[in-house]
């Protein structure tokens, strides 16, 4: 039987209303700066799209693809680089932007694979954050919403590629199986 995705946990609404504010936060904290906004494929792709609009100064923009939960709801705790960044981003400051941080281990390996490009920093700009998940602490420089310990679909995030287009945040309802 096909998943039905689950009840709202973050409306429309809310999200346009914080990520304006992340925006303006961004552009203040930002302006003046060497700055590339760096995108974590797929899941931030919603996040980003609508960040990268509310940001308003100048930037370059990029992307990485990053996958550490392959085909599987649980993650496989080693995450693999698809695809690398096009642009240098030696002696820039660089927002890695993600859909959502949970254990912490893609955003800590992130930014250590970054810094090895030398640029002149590297901060974070999450979603989500889940942190009763954590288990390596990373800073996490702006948050949109801290959720609690489900497994969340819609605005880019999936369930086996699925539900990455609805329009809001919701719990998935995971009928016969574990959350």
């Amino acid at each position: 039987m096909e998943r039905i995705f689950g009840r709202p946990i973050v409306t429309q609404e809310e999200m346009r209303a914080r990520i304006k504010e992340l925006g303006k936060q961004i552009a203040a904290d930002y302006a003046g700066k060497d700055f590339v906004l760096v995108g974590v494929l797929k899941g931030a792709y919603a996040f980003y799209a609508d960040l990268a609009r509310a940001i308003r100064i100048p930037m370059r923009v990029d992307f990485l693809i990053v996958t550490s939960y392959g085909s599987q709801s649980k993650t496989s705790g080693r995450v693999k680089v698809v695809t690398e960044l096009t642009e240098d981003i030696r002696g820039k400051d660089v927002l890695l932007v993600e859909d959502i941080v949970d254990s912490g281990l893609t955003a800590r390996y992130l930014i250590k694979k970054l810094a090895k490009q030398k640029p002149k920093s590297v901060k974070i700009c999450t979603l989500l954050s889940k942190p009763e998940r954590r288990t390596i602490d990373v800073p996490l420089d702006y948050v949109g919403f801290k959720i609690p310990n489900k497994y969340v679909v819609g605005y880019g995030l999936d369930y086996q590629q699925k539900y990455r287009n609805l329009p809001y945040l919701a719990v998935l309802d995971m009928e016969g199986e574990q959350e």
